[in-house]
């Protein structure tokens, strides 16, 4: 069977299970299309947050990331994973006992106001809507690349398939899905890791492979790459940090707090049926979550060294001259996967020094003893380029692995993406038919009316997440940090506080909120060119790119995050106080016994 109908089959099996479950687990109430009932079994609950918390960035672009920049990718898997367990340690637990099912409806009833919860709203849609912006463009890459469809058409079909469960199914739908989404996902990612391990290392666990040696050889698989990378002059891939160390933690912090503040991750922990429940799914979800997040450095390394051998064939054996003549590819003589990649833009090969060669290298190393020796051997730039996302989508082809791998990984990647985005329709479809309609504007809506307003609210979603899909604003392209960044610097604070203030008012908490993501969006939109004043980009006003301590604008969060609390706390200082029962509330969330929820009225 040829690789376009092996994918055809198993992406559209995939899909056929999807969508059987939406029919078995449609919603019948709005406690159901919320929180899924709120009696979703622990381990399903672990094994669905991992679906909804690994998305398309964690299954398609980390291990790419970590790849081109080697140990300073890390910051991407300590960020995630450190803000799990924020979530799971810190608020998950507490939020559950408050049961409510929204967080906005958290902010409402802890700061004892609507604007709070319509603040909380806004900053909702702000994070989750730039978040799936990233989640749709994953889904047309990987149709336009497997399925032989344009982008735009894949993006189409991931909507009608994500409306087909969400819409009907609700959380309930949703939850059933992403636990045979996780399974799909975590077999693409870890069945071609397994067999890429085992063929360069000869250990078929890819944790362990990494620091083998290579086959046939005494030399560690790292050892090696390091040696190649620095022959190629990039940085050692083990220590090579770009930017700032500042930086680097920074935007660690900022990925950690913002991970800890969506919205759509914190909804899962609404749908256990006890506080012990939520606990232990937050458990099991860190086990689900490990394994993708233990393999991610295995497959950015080996992928990085298959890479490299295939550009430069004679790279494996001792004392290889790099610079040779005949030590690079013909481009015309490349393997088939790289002419598939190259029809998709995300590899692309320009013959700068009209030799036929693909010369791969760091054309803008420092070291210029490398820079003699390349314009020696007739080099004239890299000509090269390789998108970050591909890494994990080409692996298996880089590898030679059996179609029906190939397939497999095609399908993971697209069950990543759209569990993802179905957990940030559910979000913004509660925010505005449960706490904008129902809450706000409408209370005394029927139940029948909220779930129908609910339904119509995400399938509205459903159409403006694929229009931004198709046609992706340019602040937020590509930029998938910025929405963890937003969620870092409004979001995880006004949590944080009302959990563990009990002074904390209303007054402080929008504040906060507002200076948070009001100084975040500047600064980042300042670097993207939003802003204009007389056709000058608003850059010059802030003194240039990454001026405030040379900290990136992905990495701003952090830094909205401490306006926040410093704002939510000056102002608190000068409002009035918190009214008694609702301290006695945050007494009570913080009692760690019981699943009933409170009311501060004891």
């Amino acid at each position: 069977m040829t690789l376009q109908a092996t994918t055809y089959l198993i992406v559209g099996l995939s899909f056929a299970l999807y969508i059987g479950i939406a029919i078995w687990a449609r919603a019948g109430s709005t406690k159901e299309f919320y929180v899924a009932g709120g009696s979703v079994h622990p381990v399903l609950n672990g094994m669905a947050t991992g679906a909804d918390w690994m998305s398309a960035a964690s299954f398609i672009s980390m291990a790419g990331l970590i790849s081109n920049m080697g140990y300073g990718g890390s910051l991407f898997l300590m960020g995630w994973t450190g803000g799990y367990v924020l979530l799971a340690m810190l608020l998950a637990p507490y939020l559950r006992k408050f049961g409510k099912f929204t967080v906005p409806q958290f902010f409402g009833t802890r700061y004892y106001s609507k604007a709070a919860s319509g603040t909380a709203v806004a900053c909702l849609l702000m994070a989750s809507t730039t978040y799936i912006i990233g989640q749709m463009t994953g889904v047309g890459v990987a149709f336009s690349r497997f399925l032989g469809v344009s982008s735009s058409t894949g993006i189409y079909i991931g909507m009608a398939i994500v409306f087909m469960y969400a819409v009907f199914g609700g959380m309930k739908g949703i939850t059933y899905t992403q636990v045979a989404q996780y399974c799909v996902l975590i077999l693409a990612y870890t069945v071609p890791a397994i067999f890429i391990s085992l063929h360069l290392t000869g250990n078929p666990i890819p944790q362990l492979g990494l620091g083998s040696d290579l086959v046939n050889s005494n030399v560690a698989l790292l050892h090696k790459l390091d040696l190649i990378v620095q022959d190629l002059g990039f940085g050692k891939y083990t220590t090579s940090v770009p930017g700032s160390t500042l930086n680097m933690f920074v935007y660690t912090v900022s990925l950690m707090i913002g991970t800890a503040g969506l919205p759509h991750v914190i909804v899962r922990f609404f749908t256990v049926p006890k506080v012990k429940d939520a606990r232990s799914s937050a458990g099991w979800a860190l086990v689900f979550i490990a394994i993708l997040y233990t393999t991610a450095p295995a497959v950015a390394a080996m992928a990085k060294m298959n890479l490299l051998k295939t550009v430069n064939p004679t790279i494996m054996a001792e004392n290889s001259d790099l610079f040779a003549p005949d030590a690079q590819l013909v481009h015309a003589d490349r393997p088939a996967w790289m002419s598939r990649w190259e029809v998709t833009g995300l590899l692309k090969f320009e013959d700068k020094n009209g030799d036929g060669r693909i010369q791969y290298y760091n054309d803008k190393s420092k070291n210029e003893a490398f820079q003699a020796k390349a314009a020696a051997a007739g080099w004239k730039g890299s000509e090269l380029t390789v998108n970050a996302d591909i890494i994990v989508l080409a692996n298996p082809e880089i590898a030679l692995l059996p179609n029906w791998v190939i397939a497999l990984v095609a399908a993971g990647g697209l069950a990543a993406a759209l569990s993802t985005a179905a957990g940030l329709l559910l979000a913004i479809s509660s925010a505005i038919s449960h706490d904008l309609l129902k809450e706000m504007f409408m209370p005394d809506l029927s139940e029948k009316a909220e779930l129908l307003a609910g339904k119509i609210a995400m399938a509205f979603a459903i159409v403006v997440a694929g229009y931004l899909g198709l046609n992706p604003p340019g602040f937020a392209a590509g930029t998938v940090a910025l929405a963890f960044g937003l969620a870092a610097s409004s979001i995880f604070p006004a949590l944080m506080m009302g959990i563990f203030s009990k002074t904390m008012n209303k007054q402080g908490a929008i504040a906060g909120m507002l200076a948070g993501i009001g100084v975040t969006m500047f600064y980042v939109f300042a670097h993207k060119g939003i802003f204009f004043v007389k056709g000058t980009e608003f850059l010059g006003v802030i003194g240039g790119a990454n001026s405030f301590f040379g900290i990136t604008p992905e990495a701003f969060g952090a830094i909205g995050a401490c306006f926040n609390f410093a704002v939510a706390f000056a102002v608190k200082n000068m409002t009035p106080a918190v009214p008694q029962d609702i301290a006695n509330m945050v007494e009570q969330v913080r009692i760690p016994r019981g699943a009933k929820a409170v009311d501060g009225a004891h």
